[in-house]
């Protein structure tokens, strides 16, 4: 079985800070893949949470599909409630930003042989959480390099 955590935040303010991602791939016991950078343009308007967490979730989900690991069984963790009730199509995308990432992973869903998705408390997703703030402090240090 494969585990997927992913997480995203948008710091220093949401909406409208700096988008990052990031998701861990774990193969039983063993970290398999991680994966981290920026969500969205930097102080875009439609940068947010939300926007983040859902493209830690497509990242992993693309990079799975290019690996050839789409035809074992996977379990998506996340610790945004949100995002983990509308992938699962429980509750209802409200927010037309939101939308098209929804649809992307929808899409994604079908590429999967065995997919579920599966909600966990902030401690148990410290590692893709640990990747989204090293993808912010990337950013900001990359803003302090002369040239």
């Amino acid at each position: 079985m494969i585990s997927v955590y992913f997480d995203g935040l948008c710091e220093p303010k949401n909406p409208g800070g700096v988008a990052t991602f990031g998701f861990v791939v774990m193969e039983g016991e063993r970290k398999v893949h991680e994966g981290r950078g920026l969500a969205a343009t930097p102080y875009d308007p439609a940068a947010t949470n939300n926007l983040a967490e859902y493209t830690g979730m497509i990242k992993a989900l693309e990079w799975l599909i290019e690996q050839g690991k789409n035809s074992v069984p996977i379990l998506i963790r996340g610790d945004s409630q949100l995002v983990i009730n509308q992938a699962t199509g429980a509750w209802k995308v409200k927010s037309p930003s939101i939308a098209p990432l929804n649809a992307r992973v929808r899409e994604l869903f079908f590429k999967f042989k065995s997919l579920k998705f599966e909600w966990v408390p902030r401690e148990q997703n410290r590692d893709a959480d640990a990747l989204t703030n090293l993808a912010y402090a990337e950013y900001r240090a990359s803003l302090d390099r002369p040239g």
